[in-house]
């Protein structure tokens, strides 16, 4: 316990209701931010003579203060918990990967409802089904319906200017209702059907469409028939390939912790409609020292704050907070058991998610083990030193443009054996001579290491130029003027014809370039730098192109303001719908007339 710190003021201090608590150091950083329902005691236990946990007790260590807020519930506290832990990150907090975006599988309420992939937040406007666990999960069951029921996929934009069936139809993934080749009722049908399908109803399925076949082969529509016998006989061939299917068409999810050699992971697999939709694995931050007990509990407090809350939650250990399930079914408006498997079909769930934990954690030690090595390699070419128990952190930059328009720079960095995607910046480069690759990466440098001169943001052990000798000499005339000339930096050139395995290392000071072997493991390193920062110059520059030309072309337009472009955007899904889109079908827009229908076809004609 920290020798200044009163811990018997504290605690007669404190109140027995629920909240928050932070613990900070002498520095005032947060080092711990946790939920109590009843903060006296809560706040005590950390305080006894001998801690259990060496981590924790190492935190206590270096607490000068606790700051407590009270709150009405549990539940809120635990809103209030996730919403410090996210914006402080204390350090000996479990924290997980905040992943807001599993998507979804949608049917829109339009008169011929669309079946497609969706991500974000859901409103009454559709009907949303998951969460699924990635996106390939949601394109397969998508496929799947597609293959079944027929439904179109297209946005509004297509199918509402569609003169003749796409390819879609001639494959039978699509009934075409854009050309009206399919009646609105049999579609509404099909409709019905997949949600039933979705709903995990597949019985149900199966026993309407074998009463449809019956019906059609008894008024001699022997093709129709046909078409309900193949719907039939795939939705049985998915009954038989589900070997994890529940009959009882229940959502649920499974989540497990699993150790091995000193590394924990948690696996969450998701059953929707009594399918198994597949499972995604997640390595927490900060849990050093710490139980999987604890990293159980941190991942369902911050996942399920974030995420629909299924019916039932099925866990490899027991959970050690007792309170847990009556805050999920404060926050869910229901019972949320919270229990360990019994039949059968449960503890294969269980026992899968194991295994690929199990699995998860094998390949991210071969991983790390690789990337240890590569980095190893590269400190010992470039005769770098980094400062014990310090993790190498290297930045590299790129310019992406084309012929000189939309000039973006990436910086991207790697730090702790992986690329720190959080860490990347994009810079919009600007008041340069177009195409001066030069200029552009002195004013990228000159703009990211003025917060490291200034003490607000921490220095790379190396810079990595994407380049030859005068991108280096630019980004050193940079570091120059910042008084941070005796950063490394290396200019990482094209060899011979653009060939990887060719490059050469262009260094800043005196020494001639090197050349290392295509198969060194410090090359290797520098080119998936290189290859991720390239990436992501050319993804920010391909967005800021399409900004600047999908509004430029109507903005030169006479007649054409913000508004009337705004409801041209939106009716034809962009400039591209726009284009392909006749005179008539232009004037059907509110606000456009017949004469400025004629002058936009002939401007982008």
């Amino acid at each position: 316990m920290h020798e200044k710190f009163d811990a018997k003021a504290l605690l007669a201090t404190l109140t027995e209701l629920p909240g928050v608590y932070r613990m900070l150091d002498a520095a005032g950083q947060v080092l711990y931010v946790g939920k109590a329902k009843n903060l006296k005691k809560r706040v005590a236990s950390y305080f006894r003579e001998n801690h259990p946990s060496p981590r924790i007790a190492l935190m206590v260590a270096q607490i000068a203060r606790v700051e407590t807020s009270t709150t009405r519930s549990e539940a809120e506290a635990l809103l209030l918990e996730n919403n410090l832990i996210k914006s402080l990150s204390p350090r000996y907090n479990i924290l997980f990967r905040d992943d807001k975006s599993y998507p979804y599988i949608v049917i829109t309420h339009d008169k011929f409802p669309r079946l497609g992939f969706y991500r974000g937040n859901t409103d009454r406007k559709s009907d949303y089904f998951g969460p699924y666990p990635s996106s390939l999960a949601v394109r397969e069951s998508v496929n799947l319906l597609q293959r079944m029921f027929r439904l179109r996929t297209c946005e509004n934009s297509v199918f509402n200017n569609r003169s003749r069936p796409c390819l879609l139809h001639q494959i039978k993934r699509c009934s075409g209702p854009c050309v009206d080749l399919v009646a609105p009722e049999v579609y509404a049908q099909d409709v019905q059907m997949a949600a039933m399908f979705l709903q995990g109803r597949q019985q149900e399925v199966i026993g309407r469409l074998s009463q449809a076949m019956d019906q059609a082969a008894s008024e001699l529509a022997f093709e129709q028939a046909a078409v309900y016998r193949d719907q039939i006989q795939s939705l049985r061939q998915v009954q038989d390939k589900q070997y994890v299917e529940s009959s009882k068409g229940e959502d649920v999810d499974i989540v497990v912790v699993v150790e091995e050699g000193g590394m924990l992971c948690v696996n969450l697999a998701m059953v929707r409609g009594g399918r198994h939709l597949g499972d995604k694995t997640q390595f927490p931050s900060n849990a050093a020292d710490s139980s999987p007990d604890e990293v159980l509990c941190a991942f369902l407090n911050q996942h399920y704050l974030a995420h629909p809350i299924p019916m039932r939650i099925y866990l490899n250990r027991a959970v050690p907070d007792g309170e847990l399930g009556n805050v999920l079914a404060e926050l869910a408006g229901r019972p949320v058991p919270l229990v360990e498997p019994r039949l059968t079909m449960q503890k294969m769930w269980v026992e899968m998610a194991e295994q690929n934990a199990k699995l998860a954690i094998l390949a991210r030690r071969n991983v790390i083990s690789r990337q240890e090595h590569r980095l190893e390699s590269l400190q010992e070419v470039l005769s770098l030193d980094v400062e014990e128990g310090k993790e190498t952190r290297i930045e590299c930059f790129d310019i992406s443009h084309t012929q000189g328009e939309s000039t973006v720079a990436s910086c991207v960095v790697y730090q702790g054996n992986g690329m720190r995607k959080s860490d990347y910046r994009r810079f919009n480069i600007q008041g340069i001579q177009p195409g001066d690759d030069y200029a552009a990466i002195r004013q990228v440098v000159l703009r990211r290491y003025a917060k490291v001169a200034s003490g607000d943001s921490v220095a790379p052990a190396l810079i990595l130029i994407d380049g030859g000798k005068g991108q280096v000499g630019s980004a050193l005339s940079a570091l120059e003027e910042l008084g941070l000339a005796h950063l490394p930096m290396l200019g990482v050139a094209k060899g011979e014809a653009r060939k990887p395995g060719l490059e050469m290392l262009v260094f800043a000071d005196a020494r001639e370039p090197v050349q290392l072997a295509a198969e060194h493991p410090a090359l290797h390193l520098i080119q998936e730098i290189r290859d991720e920062a390239h990436r992501f110059a050319i993804s920010g520059h391909r967005a800021q192109r399409s900004k600047t030309r999908r509004t430029s072309r109507l903005e030169e337009i006479a007649g054409i303001g913000a508004k009337r472009r705004k409801a041209l955007i939106t009716h034809f899904g962009g400039l591209q719908g726009i284009s392909n889109a006749g005179i008539d079908q232009l004037t059907a827009v509110p606000g456009i007339s017949r004469e400025l229908a004629e002058t936009i076809y002939t401007a982008l004609h």
